[in-house]
């Protein structure tokens, strides 16, 4: 089209709901799974911001089979008197006008989730069929829309059906009433159906998603209970109920993975600011004016032994996963109040000469935190309709002075518990720094090395020839006699041997200092190459394939587990990555007798069963076999061809990939069998006393 022929009479304007549907994305970031759900978000924190607000405790959400869902609230119920601006009851304005509620300032709400007044409207502009009912008055009140549009379904007596006849409004809507209810009993029932010419035809509502959704609801609105029911199935419903009243205490105390060091603290505070907003004065008109703001702040926070960082971060408990000025807030007065603590206890903590010089950074203070960071404001500003990131900025200081004035007073309390608690917390920051600067340290050495320089790598490695990461295995052997003959049965091109003396340290008990002091696991992670912990960069890891290659005995599956550990806690991403193995080596060598017509041959068993299995398949071939069957104790009674053959040959052995697809299973199932709990360790150990074959303890 040339330019002269471009006019106005070119251009569209979208009225009321028209533009939701043209353009859903602005509105709900996505039309697959997550903007579905996140319609339903929007309709549960209209529910949620009335329990703020002190007007019921219990929301119910439906998951119905005919892919509807309803959520339930005892509020105050959407006002059904007439909107005098517009001459349409107040519900018919919450669902069809797009900015419309009470949410800007009126005073209906001290502090709420939702804000822009495009909720409930935009849900109802991408729903095919949505009703509500409301309590109020005494009656209960009934509206119906398709697709944004009020009118009327000619539903069959079962109930509500999206295959009914809907006929629109003509002349002018009508809020039904369709019942009676006493007079104090209030609260508002939404139920819809997602429009499918909205969303994609794979999207869904996660039960899963839903549940935990009602779980962090139910943790950020103590006394409110949140009951989700998945009726989809009707043969077998699942219904959870959630109602806590610590707040996010038990919030924290939920999601902490790792095993705590300290109690879970709590820091309280409020504080004020001014903001010039634009109010709607009567006669309509938007004027400028100063308003003073109250923010009230929560944070709940505890370390673990471990170095992952979880931090979660809400307003009028609306989740910004991407934080904003609040969350950057923690942050600053945490590092604030760390560093200044640190610096006192300088000589208790032996910072001194080259420590000395280094300074905390924020990395090493969230190592190992769980935290939970709720502020409470009227009108937050967010960026965008999603609310993923809270831009109100006086918010920041306010939550880094709440965390400083809190934070101190608790870490330099005289009380013998909470002392005892902060010093480990100082001595682990510090520790993480220590880590932090020894890693950059060897990195700075590799890169400074040279063809010219010999490596710092251990003399014990016995290393491979090739440089190609993605073909290079690194085999961890038990003990110097299996590195014998492990020399002699691998390929030195690419397969590379460290062996360890014995069973290394228990690093799910011991610190991070004394795990780096310990000579197998430093040399583990130095040859490795890729460092530690946080500083862990699987980028730069020097081998492919880590194999654990351990005697097939009860001491091996010891150290084995000893060395898994080692891996799960400081070196996760290879796990993560399925590049950690542990090699399979035979338990039993059977000789089969040869005859004129066959060789001899040898079979290799892997279990008592395989073994029975094996020989009783032999006696019904027919086939003799020598009776005395050798028994593998360890790597170091086999010959070479018979470590290659059986367990380091690529094209013969059978590796078994160790997986962490059920992380927090197996953290649990880690701190049981070697965390410093010994009474949870005697309880399962007794209880599983029956089931244990004394002929297999190699005694």
């Amino acid at each position: 089209m040339a330019a002269s022929d471009y006019s106005a009479r070119h251009l569209s304007v979208l009225e009321g709901l028209e533009a939701v549907r043209k353009r859903p994305g602005m509105y709900i970031g996505t039309t697959d799974s997550r903007g579905l759900m996140h319609c339903l978000w929007e309709v549960i924190d209209n529910s949620v911001d009335e329990a703020l607000g002190g007007h019921g405790d219990t929301i119910e959400i439906i998951l119905h089979p005919d892919d509807s869902v309803e959520v339930r609230d005892h509020g105050r119920g959407i006002p059904v008197d007439i909107e005098p601006k517009t001459g349409l009851s107040g519900v018919e304005v919450v669902m069809t006008k797009l900015h419309a509620g009470g949410k800007f300032g009126g005073g209906s709400y001290a502090a709420s989730g939702g804000l822009h007044g495009v909720g409930a409207s935009v849900v109802n502009a991408l729903s095919e069929r949505l009703d509500v009912w409301v309590d109020r008055g005494g009656a209960t009140h009934h509206m119906a829309f398709r697709r944004g549009e009020p009118g009327n379904w000619a539903d069959p007596a079962s109930g509500p059906s999206i295959d009914a006849t809907f006929s629109p409004f003509v002349t002018g809507s009508e809020l039904a009433k369709v019942g009676k209810v006493a007079r104090g009993r209030t609260g508002t029932r939404i139920r819809y159906w997602a429009d499918r010419q909205i969303f994609n035809k794979s999207a869904r509502f996660t039960f899963e998603d839903l549940i935990a959704r009602a779980r962090q609801t139910a943790f950020l609105v103590p006394g409110l209970t949140l009951t989700v029911r998945d009726e989809r199935n009707p043969l077998e419903p699942s219904e959870e109920s959630f109602r806590y009243d610590g707040g996010p205490k038990d919030f924290v105390d939920f999601i902490g993975r790792d095993t705590a060091v300290t109690d879970t603290w709590e820091l309280k505070g409020a504080g004020s600011f001014s903001e010039t907003v634009p109010v709607l004065k009567n006669d309509g008109t938007l004027v400028s004016e100063e308003v003073e703001r109250d923010c009230q702040v929560d944070v709940a926070l505890r370390w673990g032994n471990g170095y992952e960082t979880e931090v979660r971060s809400f307003v009028n408990i609306i989740a910004t996963p991407k934080g904003g000025t609040h969350h950057a807030g923690f942050e600053a007065g945490l590092t604030k109040v760390m560093r200044k603590v640190i610096e006192t206890n300088a000589r208790r903590l032996k910072l001194t000469g080259k420590d000395g010089a280094e300074r905390i950074e924020k990395d090493d203070i969230m190592a190992g935190l769980t935290a939970i960071v709720t502020v409470r404001i009227p009108e937050p500003q967010f960026e965008g309709q999603t609310k993923e990131v809270l831009g109100t900025g006086p918010v920041r200081g306010i939550v880094a002075k709440v965390v400083e004035k809190e934070l101190t007073a608790i870490l330099t309390s005289t009380k013998r518990d909470t002392k005892a608690q902060a010093n480990t917390v100082l001595e682990k920051i510090v520790a993480e720094m220590r880590a932090r600067v020894a890693a950059r340290k060897q990195k700075e050495i590799s890169r400074r090395k040279n063809a010219l320089e010999t490596s710092s790598l251990p003399a014990k490695l016995a290393d491979c020839r090739s440089n190609d990461v993605e073909t290079s295995e690194l085999f961890i052997v038990e003990g110097d006699s299996a590195l014998g003959t492990a020399k002699l049965a691998r390929r030195s091109d690419f397969q590379a041997l460290l062996p360890i003396r014995g069973k290394i340290l228990n690093v799910q008990k011991a610190s991070v200092t004394d795990m780096l002091h310990n000579a197998e696991c430093a040399s583990i992670i130095q040859v490795l190459g890729a460092g530690s912990g946080r500083t862990f960069d699987l980028d730069q890891a020097r081998y492919g394939k880590i194999i654990l290659m351990t005697d097939a005995d009860v001491d091996g599956a010891h150290i084995r587990t000893l060395l898994l550990t080692l891996f799960f806690r400081y070196m996760r991403p290879l796990v993560d990555a399925g590049r950690v193995y542990a090699a399979v080596p035979p338990l039993h060598r059977v000789e089969v007798k040869g005859s004129p017509r066959r060789e001899k041959e040898y079979v290799y068993t892997y279990s008592e069963q395989e073994l029975n299995e094996v020989l009783r398949d032999l006696k019904r071939s027919g086939r003799k076999y020598n009776e005395d069957i050798q028994r593998y104790k360890g790597l170091g009674e086999m010959d070479a061809d018979q470590l290659a053959e059986t367990t380091m040959d690529p094209e013969h052995r059978t590796l078994r990939r160790i997986t962490a697809e059920h992380a927090e299973a197996a953290e649990r199932v880690f701190e049981l069998l070697m965390g410093n709990e010994v009474a949870p360790r005697r309880d399962f150990i007794v209880a599983g006393a029956e089931k244990l074959d004394a002929s297999r303890i190699d005694a």
